[in-house]
């Protein structure tokens, strides 16, 4: 709180006038012709110290110099010698060692004062009225205004460092905060690429069932009942997965202990390769042809990363199914190798789309694409995708395998 109030400007100021009024009634002390107009004067460039340290020292000790001419060089002295208003060249002298950017000002400021020292001992300029060279009083006064010069310097040393730590506090502050938003930008990403690969997919894998049940409600129940089935299954599985991620939403990422981070990342990453199966299957109740080849050992992936592999497989799914549509067939290749797993996805372009669904355009760069993108990056891998020769769509992306991973037989 102190600290905070003497750092406010008024309080600088004043503090200067306060030194200047000092001054004027040290000066008002003497009766010489020309001691109160010096004093004066030293006193007005003290109020202007902060702003040009430099400037007033070379101003106070002029007239400081003025002074002893006036006192030494007529045949009665118009001022006095050493005055106590001259106080205001040790207030200027500090101030340059205080606020001064260059190092050749503190210097000067010291050499000044020790020759106005000289001079008033009995080193004096040619022809002034006193030539006796007091040493002990030069050994005094010099001293101590030596010792007055190095306390400035140690008080500006530690100005500057305490200036120093406040400004890499501040720049620490400042790159914590970056990195929280950064921190808070990927969340929300990863967020909105697990809420659109569930709504998207489940959804696609809906319509297509119910209409599909609306076509053959009449027909065939016996397929309607089996479509409506997998509407609610695949409803079902959804809406749980929007409460796991609504879930992670509520708590957030940043919990207290190293368990309960395992127990939120747990949560989160509750889908796994495992139902790699199972969501071939939907796109097959949805109408796809689906041929699902997995090869090596899949158990060297970490939990992130199978996910991610189960994400680019449903996306490309739920892509074949929008743009393709019901018949296409789809060719899914997972080679879990050494030190990377290539994921392949194919398909045709020979299914069934009539009306508003018939879009056959998947270059546009829609949010299946960046998310799958946006994954693959994540885990360090490559990522491709566009049409083939022909009619169809491939998508291609490697995941490198982390040499730290444990595998176990898949």
């Amino acid at each position: 709180m102190v600290r905070r109030i003497l750092a406010l400007p008024w309080v600088h100021t004043a503090y200067d006038i306060a030194l200047a009024v000092l001054v004027v009634c040290l000066a008002n002390s003497y009766n010489m012709s020309y001691d109160q107009p010096i004093g004066w004067s030293m006193a007005l460039a003290v109020v202007f110290r902060r702003r040009g340290p430099t400037t007033v020292m070379a101003v106070v000790a002029g007239l400081a110099l003025v002074q002893y001419v006036l006192a030494e060089y007529p045949d009665e002295p118009l001022a006095s010698g050493a005055a106590a208003y001259d106080a205001a060249l040790l207030i200027a002298m500090v101030s340059v060692v205080t606020h001064a950017r260059r190092t050749w000002q503190i210097w000067a400021s010291g050499a000044i004062l020790l020759f106005g020292v000289a001079l008033e001992s009995g080193f004096g300029l040619p022809g002034a009225r006193d030539q006796y060279v007091d040493l002990v009083s030069l050994g005094l006064t010099g001293g101590a205004f030596s010792a007055l010069w190095l306390t400035a310097m140690v008080l500006r040393t530690r100005r500057l460092y305490v200036a120093g730590l406040e400004e890499r506090a501040a720049t620490a502050e400042r790159e914590r905060e970056h990195l929280v938003r950064l921190a808070a930008a990927e969340e929300r990403a990863e967020i909105a690429r697990e809420l659109h690969d569930v709504v998207a997919h489940s959804l696609a894998v809906m319509i297509l069932q119910a209409d599909g049940a609306g076509y053959v409600l009449k027909s065939d129940p016996e397929k309607a009942t089996s479509a409506l089935k997998a509407i609610g299954d695949t409803g079902r599985d959804a809406l749980e997965d929007m409460h796991r991620i609504v879930k992670v939403l509520r708590t957030g990422r940043s919990p207290v202990g190293r368990d309960e981070a395992a127990d939120t990342e747990a949560a989160r990453r509750r889908v796994s390769l495992d139902d790699l199966e199972t969501v071939a299957e939907r796109a097959r109740a949805a109408g796809l042809e689906v041929d699902l080849v997995v090869e090596g050992e899949r158990g060297g992936l970490s939990t992130a990363d199978g996910l991610t592999v189960l994400r680019i497989v449903q996306e490309s799914l739920t892509n074949v199914l929008r743009h393709a549509g019901p018949g296409a067939r789809v060719a899914i290749t997972l080679r879990f190798e050494r030190d990377v797993v290539r994921i392949g996805v194919v398909d045709d372009g020979a299914g069934r789309l009539t009306g508003p669904q018939a879009v056959t355009d998947r270059g546009s760069g829609g949010n299946g694409l960046v998310g799958m993108r946006e994954r693959v990056e994540v885990s360090g891998g490559t990522f491709a995708a566009g049409p083939r020769l022909g009619a169809g769509w491939q998508v291609d992306a490697e995941i490198p395998v982390k040499e730290a991973s444990v595998r176990t037989p898949g």
